[in-house]
């Protein structure tokens, strides 16, 4: 954790603590308070750095952001060597959802964005991102509809806590890259 004596430091932990937080309550109520007392730090820390909530919930979010950018670029290289793209496709779906905190998490954030504007070009980095991946080895159309059917899977999967149903994912992203 930062001290004020390191400012970047003390931005790292209240992000880190939003982070924390909203996994623990969720974006709607989260609190400047909450987060600077799992930060360990002040209350006027808080609005210092981050003046309003949303603020404090974007730089969140951007943290969470850095870690979708590793996610990608995971899928990247596993998309580039995938002889059955439905299948390689599926098995990153169960990989991401097998850490369900942080997919709750991230979720959340995601959310957050439809309530919150200043947010949306961060939660667009997943949606982007994995269309970016797939269109070239699939066309645009069905990049489209391949992302729309993994976020809606990820989606059900996070908010039912059900287990994912790899295959039927398989079977449905080999439909629609059949068309």
């Amino acid at each position: 954790m930062g001290t004020s004596k390191d400012p970047e430091g003390r931005k790292r932990a209240l992000a880190e603590a939003v982070v924390a937080v909203v996994a623990e309550v969720g974006v709607g109520r989260v609190t400047h308070r909450m987060v600077a007392a799992r930060a360990g730090v002040p209350l006027g820390a808080t609005t210092y750095y981050f003046p309003t909530l949303a603020d404090l919930i974007a730089a969140g979010l951007a943290l969470v952001s850095d870690s979708t950018t590793g996610d990608l670029d995971e899928w990247r290289a596993a998309i580039e060597h995938a002889g059955d793209l439905a299948a390689v496709l599926s098995r990153l779906v169960a990989e991401y959802l097998a850490d369900q905190p942080k997919a709750l998490l991230e979720y959340e954030l995601y959310l957050a964005a439809a309530r919150v504007p200043e947010l949306r070009p961060l939660a667009r980095a997943w949606l982007d991102g994995v269309h970016q991946l797939l269109a070239p080895r699939t066309g645009d159309r069905a990049a489209r509809a391949v992302s729309a059917l993994i976020d809606g899977a990820m989606l059900q999967a996070v908010v039912t806590g059900d287990p994912l149903d790899a295959g039927g994912l398989e079977a449905a992203i080999r439909s629609l890259l059949e068309r």
